[in-house]
């Protein structure tokens, strides 16, 4: 499935719970996230959080945001069995 977010489309990779609502992303998915290969999406108290991931071979990977701990992040960081959904940028624009 594709969405699109702020002008930018996005292949959704997983989506648990149904967690994906465009439209509270309006205006959340800024500049800062257009260097990461996945956001992450995560609900606690209603509200949605956003992290940004990266695979090894992108230029800004950093191991914090390393996108194969995600499901780590996901469990040591976010509420138990939480709403969250992950999703990729179409194309990408890469910070110098």
């Amino acid at each position: 499935m594709e969405v699109e977010i702020n002008n930018k489309k996005y292949d959704v990779i997983e989506n648990y719970k149904d967690a994906l609502n465009v439209a509270d992303l309006d205006g959340k998915i800024t500049e800062y996230y257009d260097s990461f290969d996945y956001i992450l999406g995560d609900y606690a108290y209603g509200k949605v959080r956003l992290k940004g991931f990266n695979e090894k071979t992108n230029k800004n990977y950093k191991p914090i945001n390393d996108y194969a701990k995600l499901k780590e992040y996901l469990k040591k960081c976010c509420a138990y069995d939480c709403k969250y959904f992950i999703i990729k940028a179409k194309t990408k624009v890469e910070k110098e």
